[in-house]
């Protein structure tokens, strides 16, 4: 059963950032690099910052998909920018999603019943099992598409819901 609820969560995710990328899209380049109350500075920064928790593969940072398959290296910095223009920044959001769906696809009771030990970026050693890091891994960024759900209401373009049930069976 928790095989079925990580890939129900793999599936939102994607919609979900679908969703949020054809918002801000909307957007132009000012306003989603402009400076806002948040922790990563803007919606732009927002975006980013999700990707780098995510990435692994040809990308600079490798931190959440890193250290579920073995390729964990050291962060840049949570706050880095890793694409300087949105269409970039969108396309590799695609292709990542496109990478996690993959994954969790393939998950198998023996991974979920692991442990994970890795390095965070204060140089922390940590070992925790899967189960909890996926949860998290999906959790965080569910948080920070709340951020910019939040900062989205700061402009002139509608925040799109993401509601899960609404996402998954609209």
């Amino acid at each position: 059963m928790l095989i079925q609820h990580f890939q129900m969560l793999s599936r939102y995710n994607s919609l979900a950032n679908h969703r949020l990328y054809d918002v801000c899209s909307l957007l132009s380049d000012v306003e989603l690099k402009q400076t806002r109350p948040a922790f990563f500075k803007s919606i732009y920064g927002t975006l980013n910052h999700i990707m780098i928790g995510d990435a692994y593969g040809g990308l600079r940072l490798r931190i959440w998909m890193g250290r579920f398959t073995g390729e964990e290296m050291s962060s840049q910095g949570l706050d880095a920018i890793l694409y300087d223009k949105f269409e970039e920044l969108r396309a590799a959001r695609v292709l990542e999603d496109e990478r996690i769906t993959a994954f969790i696809e393939d998950l198998d009771d023996e991974f979920l019943k692991g442990i994970v030990t890795y390095t965070n970026n204060q140089g922390k050693i940590y070992s925790d099992p899967v189960n909890l890091l996926l949860a998290h891994f999906f959790n965080h960024q569910t948080h920070h598409r709340g951020q910019i759900h939040d900062m989205l209401t700061q402009t002139e373009i509608a925040p799109p819901s993401l509601d899960m049930h609404r996402v998954i069976s609209p």
